[in-house]
């Protein structure tokens, strides 16, 4: 991970707060004025949405991050109709399908006698393997929904549940039915996975150099302290000038040493034998994304040549410094190992392209400001296209000639 990023630090003061990518990501889904908006406000006891009569009051996505007994940490999604129409429409339903790929778990909405959108982006979010929850709305303005509840047992193999945001009806049904919907494994999910045990002892090397954000850490680093002071370690953090110090004053060799990625080869010289060496980026590859598909991606990296494209996938927006790790630093190590006429583009928070089969090479960051729903997404497009994905620390370390000595989760 790189600390160029500078809107996605924290401050070492706000270890308490969850960050978005790690929270549950819940999505409602329907068409223009459906009743989305109204079963968020009622679901959540606040106004978190803007209810109109006027169809199509949500333009963008809106995402509330919150706490909701039983389910703990989430994001609640309200996203734009997706039977918007003209050509702002169109853009909506874009960032709605957007939101799609970040969801954990789908609510959609059904009011309408005619519910063929509904019913196609229920198949969608089952190819997902994204559990939905059907929802019918506004039953206290329905007469009689009993043919609609029947369409969508018959199409989808599951009663919907009946709701009304106004007096509350089916309300505590749908929270109980999330919690249930609940990935089995989603507070489970672990940093360090089984790379260390209570009362190991952890270094970690930071780079603080003139493009680390002043005064903050960035937020893998934050939520790596995190996890290890959960897990009853002992963590020493050092810059990377001052390793050789560190490891010095230290009694016993370090179990594990976590590093930036781009001091690998710096760490790996120094580093004692028996001291397992990863990187943030890596631990966020396993993490986020699909360790195995970036290992098994990354060889592609020996048939480029100066013809081939590479994209660089960066996850937030920031603004470009002076040897910047994905505009900057692997341009350059892939160009003086293929040839400088290699094309190498460069795309930075949600513009992902829908077409990948262009590239010869897709190169991801580690992703901390995503969940994993939204970066498996990804992996799963460039999959399907039969285009090789791998990620920051594992291209660096690969390119190091290091990768096989890399400690995974």
């Amino acid at each position: 991970m790189k600390s160029t990023k500078n809107n996605n630090t924290a401050m070492v003061g706000d270890l308490s707060s969850t960050p978005k990518a790690n929270r549950l990501h819940i999505g409602f889904f329907g068409r223009r004025n459906s009743g989305k908006s109204s079963l968020i406000n009622a679901f959540t006891n606040q106004n978190v949405s803007i209810v109109s009569d006027v169809a199509g009051t949500t333009t963008d996505p809106v995402y509330k991050a919150m706490e909701i007994h039983g389910l703990g940490a989430c994001v609640i999604i309200d996203t734009a109709g997706f039977d918007d129409v003209g050509a702002l429409g169109e853009i909506r339903v874009e960032k709605t399908r957007l939101a799609a790929q970040r969801t954990d778990i789908a609510v959609i909405t059904f009011y309408e006698d005619d519910c063929t959108e509904e019913l196609y982006w229920a198949e969608y979010f089952k190819k997902k393997k994204t559990p939905i929850v059907p929802v019918v709305t506004k039953s206290d303005l329905a007469e009689n929904k009993l043919d609609l509840i029947k369409k969508i047992k018959s199409k989808l193999n599951q009663y919907p549940l009946v709701v009304s945001s106004k007096t509350g009806q089916g309300v505590l049904t749908l929270k109980d039915t999330l919690i249930r919907l609940m990935p089995e494994d989603f507070e489970a999910e672990s940093i360090f996975g089984s790379l260390i045990t209570q009362e190991d002892l952890v270094l970690l090397v930071m780079p603080q150099d003139t493009q680390a954000p002043k005064g903050r850490l960035i937020l893998p680093q934050v939520q790596s302290i995190r996890e290890l002071l959960d897990r009853k370690c002992i963590v020493t953090c050092v810059t990377a000038d001052k390793l050789e110090q560190a490891l010095d004053c230290l009694k016993n060799p370090p179990k594990l040493i976590v590093t930036d990625s781009q001091v690998f080869e710096l760490v790996y010289k120094k580093k004692p034998k028996e001291s397992l060496l990863t990187s943030f980026s890596i631990l966020f590859a396993a993490y986020k994304g699909d360790i195995h598909r970036y290992i098994q991606g990354v060889k592609a990296i020996d048939q480029l040549t100066e013809a081939s494209k590479v994209l660089i996938a960066e996850c937030c927006t920031h603004a470009p410094l002076t040897e910047d790790i994905g505009r900057e630093k692997i341009p350059r190590f892939l160009r003086k190992k293929v040839g400088s006429g290699l094309t190498v583009d460069v795309v930075s928070g949600t513009d992902y392209p829908e077409d990948l089969t262009g590239y010869d090479l897709i190169i991801q960051c580690g992703a901390c400001m995503f969940n994993r729903k939204y970066v498996l997404s990804r992996i799963d497009r460039a999959y399907q296209q039969g285009v090789p994905i791998t990620n920051y620390g594992v291209t660096l370390a690969y390119l190091n000639g290091i990768l096989d000595k890399i400690s995974l989760t």
